[in-house]
Order: C-alpha cells, then structure tokens, then sequence
C-alpha cells in the first residue's frame, strides 16, 4: 500500500456521510481553515437552520497565524460569503473540540436556546472525532456533521500541505481512539483496515500531530 493509498483509507473513515436535515442552529467548529466558514454560509444560505455559532478562539495550529479569535475570523468570512451578522453568535473562547460543544451550549443556553438538532460544521477530517465529542458532551441533541466538500486530492492548498494534511489526519485518529478510552468522546470502532493504514503511516514517519499533552 502507498502513502497516498493509507492517507484516503483514513480519510474516508473521518468521513460521516450525514445528509443533512432541518436544523435549530448551524455550529461552526474554528480552525486554520476557512472554507469551514464558507461551507457554514453555503449551508444557512440554502436554509437549513436559521442561525449560525461561531466557536473558538486561538488553537494549536492558529495561534502563529492570528491574532484575533477563530470565532471572529470565521464571522467576517462567513458575513462576506451573505451571512448577515444577526443571524450569528459567537462563542471566542473555546481551545478544543470538548470546549466548542460545552461553550457553545451554555452561550445559547444564555441566549434561551434549546436545540433539539444542531448542524455542526468542521473540517472533512474532523468530522468523526467532532460527531463523537457532541455524543459524549452533548447527548441530548441530534448532530449531523458537514464539512466542506472537497476530497483528499483536492482538499490540500498553499496553506495546508498534503503532508500536514495526513499527520494532522493520523494525530486525529489517535485522539478518536484515546479520548474515547478516557472518556472524553463517545468510543468509535476502527476497523482492522483502518487501524493498518494509520500504523503504517506513523511508521512511515507521519507522527508531528500524535498525542504529546492530551487534552479534550
């Protein structure tokens, strides 16, 4: 098997394939990546859910790049791509994905929203992992997850490289393996495939984003 070979067997299996439904709220998950934000836009502009949370602030990938918080730069993505500013919260202070599902439920919870559905946008290879966190840290509400849709090819830019694109992948599907363990994320199984494709490329050197100070 090649690298590129394993890099798609891990990809696909971040993959949810959720169709998405009519929802109470749209909730954006920051990153370094702002097609999140215009695939957030896409999904309100096509009217699936009438408002849109912002959630994040400075991460372990933007903390070099910003100086202003995920959730702010998301907004002024997602206003420019016809997202009114009204129909958004933002939620700036979140520095994980445990942290965006718990901050963003308690700030509509301040605002008197109770969602029984949420769509939940993210990058194409965090979708698992953000599914999982909403299942342990937000039980009670239903989460499809999207992401922006581009494939494994087509997914790397001048921004991010196909090769920070598989180790943050393969440190990805350790976290979904061991938070589930300690309880921070509902337990996935990984099928055998999956798991040789991931053990095969930390071999082949793809280790940067493995767990080195865990946290939700």
């Amino acid at each position: 098997m090649s690298v590129d070979d394993d890099a798609r067997t891990v990809w696909e299996y971040h993959h949810m394939g959720h169709e998405l439904a009519q929802a109470d709220c749209i909730i954006v998950l920051g990153s370094h990546d702002t097609r999140v934000a215009e695939r957030a836009a896409e999904v309100w502009r096509e009217g699936w859910a009438p408002l849109v949370v912002f959630s994040g602030n400075r991460g372990a990938l933007t903390e070099q790049m910003w100086s202003r918080p995920e959730a702010e730069i998301f907004a002024e993505v997602a206003e420019a791509k016809g997202v009114p500013r009204d129909r958004m919260l933002l939620e700036p202070k979140s520095t994980n994905t445990g942290e965006n599902v718990i901050f963003t439920k308690a700030l509509l919870a301040q605002s008197g929203i109770h969602p029984k559905r949420v769509i939940a946008v993210q990058k194409p290879y965090m979708e698992r992992r953000t599914w999982a966190t909403f299942q342990k840290r937000w039980p009670e509400v239903e989460v499809r997850v999207t992401s922006p849709r581009l494939g494994f090819v087509e997914y790397p830019n001048d921004e991010i490289s196909k090769e920070d694109v598989i180790h943050i992948m393969v440190g990805d599907l350790e976290r979904i393996m061991v938070y589930g363990e300690r309880g921070w994320q509902a337990r996935q199984e990984v099928p055998a495939e999956v798991q040789e494709a991931y053990e095969r490329l930390i071999k082949a050197g793809y280790d940067r984003r493995l767990i080195r100070d865990p946290k939700p």
